[in-house]
């Protein structure tokens, strides 16, 4: 059984008004694309398959803490995975492990030309889609697969991409509109919005705006910024000025600085709103500032079913942990990670190949069609038998569609307590 390890000190290359609403179904068929039509090639006709991938994910920048999570749920995939490649053949030999950064430092520039030259299936990531967005195109033109387990700008869906990008997280349309019904069910009529200059951002704000307008309410104030600004006066002054009821935050790391200069300044936390790029456990983070309480501000993130199976957590930890790193403490995007890399083996499996284009022509149906599954094992058992597997995962049941997009979601609502640390009430 292959040994996958990732630390620190390896090699780096370099969420309609619905009071308390937390899921949307995305509406769309799953069929079509360029999904298999026909059962995999039974057990005997089957070889040894070694599946190569690497990461695209931000070990520094400003979404450095989405860092440890994703790739435990990477590591921890490919380590299920090769539990079982006595049974199936099939083994995740080598992960190479890479820096996106952001579009301020631009280490995906250097970790995309690697991956392609050490030959992976498939890249996971990034996690930014401002920064997917400026290594796609190479890696669509290089035959790999680009699989992120975060991005959520709406661009992708139509994006040219020769079938090889996929996500396991929903785009913004759906975190946007719950955010905008969870603001509007508060009670809030007079909203402000800071958010950064990029698609994510943009797009985000967009279906906020929309969403909670329709709710009828009115947004007083928006004010953006740009990737590597360090100053946010002038747009802390905007937006207070404007008497908000409400502030919503779609930033990144820069929530560091944001947040604790609105407490300063008097603004509560129970009226601020945050979103999957900042909604961080605070109280466990030596970077926020001792008394700047977060206590009730609320924030939505892409998440699992509210009934998940806590265990993963812990499961996640220990590999993580166990590769030498400090214990995590914080898991977004960690089940969406996971659940690519599954994808990723169940689909190679069904086509009995690691080529990347038959892998990608698999990805919709073990995600949306024959029978259904959630693990690993349980799905490759059907798929050895001859049969169909349709994996339903930590993240949800998934449902790729002919774009690469889940066809079915869920949005988290969380909420800050005393301890600056964030729960889950939705």
């Amino acid at each position: 059984m292959s040994v996958i390890t990732r630390s620190r000190g390896a090699r780096i290359l370099s969420g309609l008004a619905i009071a308390g609403a937390s899921a949307i179904v995305l509406a769309g068929c799953a069929g079509g694309g360029g999904a298999a039509e026909t059962s995999a090639p039974p057990s005997e006709e089957r070889g040894e398959l070694s599946l190569k991938i690497g990461t695209i994910l931000p070990q520094t920048g400003n979404l450095s803490f989405l860092g440890p999570p994703e790739e435990a749920g990477v590591g921890l995939a490919a380590a299920d995975v090769n539990a079982y490649s006595e049974t199936t053949g099939l083994t995740i030999e080598d992960i190479v492990w890479g820096d996106s950064g952001d579009t301020d430092n631009k280490a995906y520039a250097t970790t995309i030309q690697t991956l392609i030259s050490e030959g992976v299936s498939a890249a996971i990531g990034a996690a930014s889609s401002g920064v997917t967005k400026l290594f796609l195109d190479d890696a669509v033109a290089a035959g790999i697969i680009t699989f992120s387990p975060a991005n959520t700008s709406l661009d992708f869906t139509s994006w040219d991409d020769n079938g090889l990008y996929f996500r396991t997280a929903p785009s913004d349309t759906l975190q946007g509109e719950v955010l905008g019904n969870l603001v509007a069910e508060d009670g809030h009529e007079n909203v402000a919005v800071l958010y950064l200059n990029d698609s994510y951002g943009t797009g985000l704000n967009e279906v906020f705006q929309e969403t909670f307008s329709a709710a009828g309410g009115t947004v007083v104030e928006e004010q953006s910024y740009n990737t590597g600004d360090t100053s946010f006066d002038a747009q802390i002054s905007a937006i207070t000025a404007s008497n908000p009821d409400a502030i919503v935050l779609i930033t990144f790391d820069e929530i560091y600085t944001i947040g604790p200069a609105l407490l300063a300044a008097g603004y509560p936390a129970s009226q601020l709103y945050l979103v999957d790029g900042n909604l961080k456990n605070f109280g466990a983070d030596e970077k926020w500032p001792a008394g700047s309480s977060m206590e009730g501000a609320k924030g939505t993130t892409p998440a699992g079913p509210l009934e998940a199976d806590t265990g993963f957590q812990d499961r996640l930890n220990e590999w993580w942990v166990g590769e030498g790193n400090t214990d995590l403490t914080d898991f977004s995007y960690a089940n969406e990670s996971y659940d690519a890399v599954i994808l990723l083996a169940l689909a190679a499996l069904t086509a009995n190949s690691t080529d990347s284009a038959d892998i990608a022509a698999n990805l919709q149906q073990v995600s949306a069609e024959g029978e259904k599954c959630d693990s690993f094992e349980a799905c490759a058992d059907i798929i050895l038998g001859g049969g169909m597997a349709d994996y339903d995962g930590y993240s949800g049941p998934i449902g790729l569609d002919e774009n690469g997009d889940p066809t079915e979601a869920t949005i988290g609502i969380f909420q800050f307590g005393a301890d600056n640390l964030n729960t889950r009430i939705g």
